[in-house]
């Protein structure tokens, strides 16, 4: 694999009826790639500011709830659409910006009106990390080696389980208390969460690349721009978390 991000592996960008990959007329560009990562930024933002502003309008959680929900569980439902049928990416990219903008802007609200100033640090941190993962990939300093792949992958789903074990704790009223906790284990678990994920971003990186490298759909384009806003979304949540927990 090419990536700990499930969205992305070293199958992704050939063509998906024929296995074979397409010819350089009307390929995927990492210019192509960049522009519509951006869209689906904006489009998230403008979503997130809908939900922050109704919550902060009413100052009660459960005037968002419906949409925190709703954007949750509808986003995972449209990301799993965009897996298995890529070519839909160009309409399931922009909904799933719109599904997970309005889940981020009822918890960053949350967030924020408990502790103000977090979400602005947050944000800033997100962007600052995948800046230094750019310049980091595109100069060499860190390399997606088959190592350094199987690593950030075994990490990833190891978060996923453990994540997932604790969800379903839940339903029994318990769970496993580090990942929530603000103790010295419960920021170090955070800060290593955030690094595995803040690392996914440099294997995203490489298989776009290797996919513009194999001349892959031009569709492939917004499929790449959505793989690499499921990595922000989960960097930009983990974040929220760990400063949160060094406020706390």
């Amino acid at each position: 694999m090419r990536s700990g991000n499930p969205t992305l592996n070293e199958n992704t960008f050939l063509d998906i009826g024929t296995g074979a990959v397409v010819g350089r007329d009307g390929a995927m560009t990492i210019n192509g790639t960049v522009n519509r990562t951006a869209l689906l930024l904006i489009v998230t933002l403008v979503a997130a500011m809908f939900t922050w502003s109704r919550f902060f309008a009413s100052g009660d959680p459960a005037s968002v709830m419906p949409f925190v929900w709703g954007g949750a569980i509808g986003g995972l439902v449209v990301a799993l659409v965009t897996v298995f049928k890529k070519t839909a990416a160009p309409f399931t990219g922009p909904l799933y910006a719109v599904l997970q903008g309005l889940f981020i802007g009822g918890i960053s609200a949350m967030f924020e009106a408990r502790f103000p100033g977090l979400v602005i640090q947050a944000v800033g941190l997100t962007f600052g990390v995948l800046a230094a993962m750019l310049v980091a990939y595109r100069t060499g300093l860190i390399r997606a080696t088959a190592k350094f792949r199987m690593g950030v992958v075994a990490a990833t789903g190891g978060i996923f389980v453990l994540y997932l074990v604790n969800m379903v704790m839940h339903f029994f009223g318990t769970g496993i208390p580090f990942i929530h906790e603000s103790g010295m284990l419960g920021i170090g678990f955070s800060l290593f969460v955030v690094t595995i994920a803040a690392l996914n971003l440099v294997l995203d990186f490489d298989a776009i690349e290797s996919g513009v490298a194999a001349g892959a759909p031009k569709y492939m384009e917004w499929y790449g721009a959505f793989s690499l806003l499921v990595t922000l979304v989960w960097l930009y949540l983990e974040i929220l978390r760990l400063l949160a927990k060094t406020r706390d």
